[in-house]
């Protein structure tokens, strides 16, 4: 999609979410309290007034597509942000799905709806890295989007090599995601595998970087 189109969508997209918001707004008493936050087990531990916590993912909706609106713009290297254009739509999009899914998940248990705020929130998060994977590494370099290091902002042979071994690592985890959400294992072994798997991911993609950029002779160094 072009990037008015996604601007066009992202408007669509806001615009149901107030909606959205608006109608759950008059169903619910003056005192109500919206949860905002869920722990690791997936019960709500923050909450706040029917206001602000009906209305805050669509205000963070609008300026997360304000961000990706403006990215182009401010991005010195624009040219590869346009060859990087399908994996950009998809980050795009797929930003605005997750954010929609947390906007419904939000209002649901606003209105007192019993569902698995933890198997909805990682089946999104698991098919997002998924989606992300399979077209990182097509992302051109640039300063705004994909995996920058040091090492792959100086070498264009690491940021594409990195990238390459990077979608496949997301992919991994996204599968992961689905999985932790289908099959719910204890918070000791959940914590275990997401900070395992963060660090272990930016261990790989760092170290990895460094690697190639010093094996390229066409490295830059400021």
């Amino acid at each position: 999609m072009h990037r008015r189109d996604l601007a066009i969508l992202s408007g669509v997209v806001v615009g149901a979410m107030i909606a959205l918001s608006a109608w759950a707004w008059l169903q619910l008493p003056a005192d109500a309290q919206v949860p905002i936050h869920w722990g690791i087990d997936g019960q709500a531990n923050a909450y706040a007034g029917k206001t602000i916590g009906l209305f805050l993912v669509p205000l963070i909706t609008a300026i997360a597509s304000a961000v990706f609106w403006a990215i182009p713009v401010i991005e010195p290297r624009r040219a590869n942000i346009e060859k990087s254009g399908k994996a950009y739509g998809v980050i795009w999009l797929g930003t605005l799905l997750v954010l929609a899914v947390v906007e419904v998940a939000v209002v649901a248990a606003a209105l007192g709806a019993i569902y698995n705020v933890f198997t909805v929130v990682f089946l999104a998060m698991g098919a997002f890295f998924i989606a992300i994977g399979n077209y990182l590494p097509t992302v051109r370099p640039n300063y705004m989007i994909g995996i920058r290091t040091p090492w792959t902002l100086t070498s264009d042979l690491s940021w594409d090599r990195t990238h390459r071994i990077g979608g496949r690592l997301f992919v991994l985890e996204g599968a992961a995601f689905i999985l932790i959400g289908l099959v719910q294992p204890a918070r000791s072994v959940l914590v275990g595998i997401l900070i395992g798997g963060i660090v272990l991911t930016l261990v790989i993609l760092f170290a990895y970087s460094y690697r190639v950029w010093k094996q390229d002779p066409a490295r830059r160094v400021t």
